[in-house]
């Protein structure tokens, strides 16, 4: 657990670092997330938090994000979450709408890979700091298909 969080760490630092651009010339934005979340079957209560980060030319994107989604009642029981994500950004501006999708890896004593997708928008406050909104739904097809679907609320920059 001290080594997922430790990367995690890591990663949202190098994001806010590699990221810092203006509106106008928009290469990235960082950001950094919590949200409460489901497993489909079974209906447990999650939490999942983390962040991450993604390139963008003009409106598409690519990125990853690390995270550490667990159970309600018992945090040090959970997993890693890692992604790797395309983007689209549907119209830039103050509320910016977008889509993703991709790869995902699950991991703690082993590993399992998945897939990932969802949308939301970026509610920018300023030039470099907003809001996100996001419904993303981690799967998990070895495992019975299971979802873990969250509601995510985060901070972004760029």
């Amino acid at each position: 657990m001290k080594h997922i969080l430790v990367t995690a760490v890591f990663m949202f630092l190098i994001s806010t670092t590699g990221f810092a651009q203006s509106a106008d010339g928009q290469n990235g934005q960082g950001y950094a997330f919590f949200a409460p979340s489901v497993a489909a079957r079974g209906g447990a209560g999650l939490m999942h938090t983390g962040g991450g980060g993604e390139a963008l030319i003009k409106r598409v994107g690519i990125g990853g994000e690390l995270g550490y989604l667990t159970p309600w009642e018992s945090l040090s029981s959970g997993l890693g979450v890692g992604s790797l994500n395309g983007s689209f950004n549907l119209k830039p501006g103050k509320i910016s709408p977008f889509v993703t999708g991709g790869y995902t890896l699950f991991f703690r004593t082993g590993t399992a890979n998945g897939y990932t997708f969802g949308g939301g928008i970026n509610y920018w406050l300023g030039e470099r700091t907003g809001l996100r909104f996001e419904v993303r739904d981690n799967i998990l097809p070895g495992f019975r298909d299971q979802h873990f679907v969250g509601f995510r609320i985060g901070v972004t920059f760029r």
